[in-house]
């Protein structure tokens, strides 16, 4: 599976979790002092994923894996998920 198909079914999981999945907007405010990197953030109780599109498609893979592991466990549960995925996930 190439990355963009794991990235692909990823989203798709996320979606199926409620979790928001954002893309960062390229380039930083003026005053340059913030970094941009991909994460995870709760707002409002509602849990969001920011891909930035500074960080490679393996760093992205990376934190939407990671997210889904620690916040929509259940998300997985009984769920066909193709090896290349289930590799990303453990």
């Amino acid at each position: 599976m190439q990355p963009a198909e794991v990235m692909e079914a990823l989203l798709e999981i996320a979606a199926s979790a409620e979790i928001e999945v954002r893309s960062a907007r390229p380039g930083a405010p003026a005053d340059g002092d913030w970094i941009t990197e991909s994460g995870v953030c709760r707002l409002r109780g509602k849990l969001f994923v920011v891909l930035s599109p500074s960080d490679s498609v393996e760093e992205q893979l990376d934190v939407l894996a990671r997210a889904l592991r620690d916040h929509a466990p259940r998300a997985l549960e009984g769920r066909y998920l193709p090896p290349a995925v289930r590799a990303r996930l453990e």
